[in-house]
């Protein structure tokens, strides 16, 4: 028994169940602990200035009651609520430390818990005033493993992964390319990105799954089969806050990972990043695991995700009910899943250099896993140089050096798959038209300056 539960309420549940309870006190947290310093815009991910580090948020022990099998809990209602957090923990922490194999948790009121600890999946009752579940405990365990918040990088050690793998389960790479083809490319290069960079670690087949929308032809559907990609085809889920042809109108398609139900687990990944270090141990992280982007919310490019048809079927639910700060797939999912687990940025390098050397190449650090694309694509601009370069609102996203590390991977293709990487008339005009207006401004960098000698220019694709 949880201690934030009514005398009255503890007598009703004795005189039904015949159970005897016991009541199980905990220090409450700080009532002036805000969420922002539970998750923090920035933390020191490299500990220059010493290990990073959470507030004290008590979590009850089990002292001498270690044969519960019921969990009794009421949370407050809410969303970001640091007591509501507290409890949810609690409970877990009593569920998985309990001696009984099988222990149900009950959580009485109107409100239930947090969905990002206690998974829809386990719910068996639900009343109007309770929620009775039988939770997984060793996804549960996995959870309780996770540091309070994202103040401190999230990690899961040998031990989980060997727990995790020792399942069998059943792994997947994903992306979604949703809308038109101009994404093709990039997809193709991510899953080459992801094969080339793939380990002997484990002998455990990791497909590598592509949700596409009836926008993507046959053609390019016979490219990205030929780079490794399972295709499912998919109806594209409209954005409700996202203005009428906005580039992120149709984003809230990828909430249609949720629904890959014959997957343990996914990694999903944005068809504008690139693997260049595989991530293969990050499957032994649980949902939703990912690194941070503004604020005190995470980057939806690159996700930790454990399918649930439940769980798609509870957002779709509440997608005109929760706005998203963005319009997008990225302000939902952080509404949605408000607790989450901070991963390092190396795993999701965005290319951006804001106050960095404008002159220079700005280099990718060597321990980065993935780079995230952001501005211009490689695949839209000349082989020879970045053409973010060019254009005074997208220099924070340009880099000669994450460039070429995109075209290395795209040289190390089946030559079949590069013509889907070409450049086309429009493109060219565009990058045409933007060189002259960097040369007119006489950008110190230079770039407008360069002999191109990209070879698509000879031959360019059909738009």
């Amino acid at each position: 028994m949880d201690g934030n539960v009514y005398d009255e309420e503890v007598s009703a549940i004795e005189n039904e169940l015949l159970v005897e309870t016991v009541s199980i006190e905990f220090e409450h947290v700080d009532e002036n602990l805000k969420w922002e310093e539970i998750f923090p815009e920035w933390i020191d991910e490299n500990g220059e200035w010493g290990p990073a580090k959470c507030p004290h948020v008590p979590v009850a022990g089990l002292g001498s009651h270690v044969d519960l099998n019921v969990v009794v809990a009421r949370v407050p209602c809410g969303v970001r609520d640091v007591f509501g957090l507290q409890v949810n923990l609690v409970v877990a922490n009593l569920a998985v430390k309990s001696e009984h194999r099988n222990v149900y948790v009950v959580f009485v009121g109107s409100c239930g818990p947090m969905v990002e600890i206690f998974r829809c999946d386990d719910l068996l009752m639900h009343g109007e005033q309770y929620w009775l579940y039988k939770p997984d405990l060793r996804r549960l365990k996995h959870k309780t493993l996770m540091p309070l918040g994202s103040c401190q990088i999230a990690q899961t050690g040998k031990e989980v992964w060997r727990e995790f793998m020792a399942e069998t389960p059943k792994l997947a790479y994903v992306t979604v390319l949703h809308s038109s083809e101009d994404y093709v490319c990039g997809a193709i290069a991510l899953a080459q990105s992801i094969l080339q960079t793939k380990t002997k670690t484990t002998s455990q087949t990791i497909d590598l799954i592509l949700l596409a929308d009836k926008s993507i032809g046959p053609k390019s559907t016979e490219g990205l089969e030929s780079a490794g990609w399972k295709i499912q085809r998919i109806q594209r889920i409209q954005s409700p806050f996202a203005k009428k042809g906005a580039y992120n109108e149709w984003n809230y398609s990828k909430l249609r990972i949720w629904q890959l139900t014959s997957y343990d687990k996914i990694i999903f990944i944005d068809s504008d990043l690139l693997v260049l270090k595989s991530i293969e141990h990050l499957f032994s992280y649980p949902q939703l695991s990912a690194a941070g982007n503004d604020l005190t919310l995470f980057n939806s490019g690159l996700m930790v995700v454990e399918p649930s048809q439940c769980m798609f079927l509870h957002m779709m639910d509440k997608t005109s009910e929760v706005r998203s700060y963005n319009g997008g797939d990225q302000g939902f999912l952080n509404e949605i899943f408000a607790w989450w687990h901070r991963l390092s940025k190396k795993v999701n390098h965005m290319k951006t250099f804001v106050g960095r050397n404008e002159s220079g190449g700005r280099a990718v650090p060597a321990d980065v896993y993935a780079v995230h694309y952001l501005g211009l694509k490689p695949w839209t601009c000349y082989r020879d140089y970045d053409c973010n370069w060019d254009t005074s609102d997208r220099r924070i996203f340009a880099s000669d050096e994450a460039h070429e590390s995109w075209w290395k991977v795209h040289d190390a293709m089946p030559k079949e798959l590069q013509p889907y990487c070409g450049l086309t008339q429009k493109m060219n005009e565009r990058i045409i038209k933007w060189r002259r207006k960097a040369r007119n401004a006489s950008f110190s960098d230079g770039h407008w300056n360069i002999q191109v000698k990209d070879p698509r220019r000879h031959n360019f694709s059909s738009d």
